[in-house]
C-alpha cells in the first residue's frame, strides 16, 4: 500500500522524539492548506500514516515540526529565539502510490532529513 510517513530523532539526546507536534501541508493554487495533524509516539513515530492508499498524489508537500516546543519539555536551556524551532520541509512527491519515508534528525542546534524507506 502506498504511503507518506515520518519519524523524528532526538541526536542530542540518542532517543527517539516523543510528543513532537507535525503538521502535513499541501501546497494548492492559493498557498498550502493543512491535510493532517499529529503528535510522534514514544518511538517518535506517527501512529498511522499522515497520507495512504488513493491520498498519496503527486504534488508538493510541506512538514512542520515544533521541535522548539520538544527541547523545552525536556528542559533543554535554549536561547530566546531558540536557533532551531520550528522546522519545515518542503518536498516533493513525483509519483502516485509511492512509499515515502520523511525522517527528521534534530538536536537544539541542526536538523538533516532524507528520503526513508
Amino acid at each position: 500500500m502506498s504511503k507518506l510517513s515520518t519519524h523524528v530523532l532526538d541526536t542530542a539526546g540518542g532517543r527517539p522524539a516523543a510528543g513532537v507536534a507535525v503538521v502535513l501541508w499541501v501546497a494548492d493554487g492559493d498557498g498550502w492548506r493543512e491535510l493532517a495533524r499529529t503528535t510522534t509516539n514514544a518511538d517518535g513515530r506517527t501512529d498511522v500514516p499522515l497520507l495512504s492508499g488513493d491520498a498519496v498524489r503527486p504534488g508538493r508537500y510541506r512538514l512542520t515540526f515544533a521541535a522548539g516546543d520538544y527541547f523545552r519539555r525536556l528542559g533543554v536551556e535554549l536561547p530566546e529565539p531558540p536557533f532551531v524551532d520550528v522546522v519545515t520541509l518542503d518536498f516533493g512527491l513525483a509519483e502516485a502510490g509511492g512509499h515515502y519515508h520523511v525522517p527528521l534528525l534534530v538536536s537544539p542546534w541542526s536538523w538533516s532529513t532524507y528520503r526513508g524507506s
